[in-house]
Parts: C-alpha cells; structure tokens; sequence
C-alpha cells in the first residue's frame, strides 16, 4: 500500500440523477428521487478513489462499511456534489466521511470504510466461503 494520501486530504465527484438512480424496487417506484442504494454507491465511489491511488498492482480495495444519513431529497435530474475527506488510516484501512450536495444544499453526510488487501488474500477468502 503507497502512502500517497493522508488525513485531510479530500476528493470530489459529480453525479447527476437518472432514472436507474430512483428508489425503484420489484414493485415499482416509491419516489423520484436519489434513492440510498445509489447515493451509498456514488458515495463509496468517491471515497475509493483514494483506494485506487494508495493500492499496488497486486492489491485490492473492499468495504468494511457505509454508513449514509440523509437530510434532504434530490430530484431527478439534479447534479449531486460529493465531497470524501480522509479522517483515518488504520493500517490498511481508510475511513473517510462524506458530504453530498445539490448546489449549496446538503442532503446527506456519512462515512465510508475500506480495506486495501493482496489481491491473492481476498481470492483465498472467497474461495473459502
């Protein structure tokens, strides 16, 4: 693992709302807006950029957790700002927390975990499950 980052350090991404972005289940849409599961997608993607700067080519990255607190809704079409800011590094792990904005709205915060492994470790790991 490089030790190219540290804490403090921050990284941005901008996502706009789509369709596949809405709360929609095998029942059908609840609302049209930024749904948890994509805003907790977009919100570890952000936050593994520092992942894919720090990892060697015989590493990997995986989540340890995700934890989203939502504050305001984000409709369809709204261009969604996320901030990840490194608050720790535990040995392999990165802890960030995260903002997500719409303009200078913020609709929601949290933190993200992820731990950087050889990438032999986590096959091994799978293999045995």
């Amino acid at each position: 693992m490089k030790n190219s980052h540290q804490i403090g350090d921050t990284t941005t991404l901008q996502f706009t709302v789509t369709d596949h972005d809405t709360a929609t289940f095998d029942t059908g849409e609840v609302h049209p807006v930024y749904a948890t599961f994509a805003l907790g997608r977009d919100a570890e993607w952000t936050t593994r950029q520092f992942v894919l700067n720090m990892k060697e080519a015989d590493e990997e990255g995986i989540g340890t957790f995700l934890n989203i607190k939502h504050h305001s809704p984000a409709l369809l079409n709204s261009v969604v700002t996320i901030t990840g800011i490194i608050t720790a590094i535990n040995g392999h792990e990165i802890i960030c927390s995260f903002e997500a904005k719409v303009h200078d709205r913020i609709i929601a915060t949290g933190e993200t975990g992820q731990k950087i492994l050889k990438k032999e470790r986590l096959e091994k790991l799978f293999a045995g499950l």
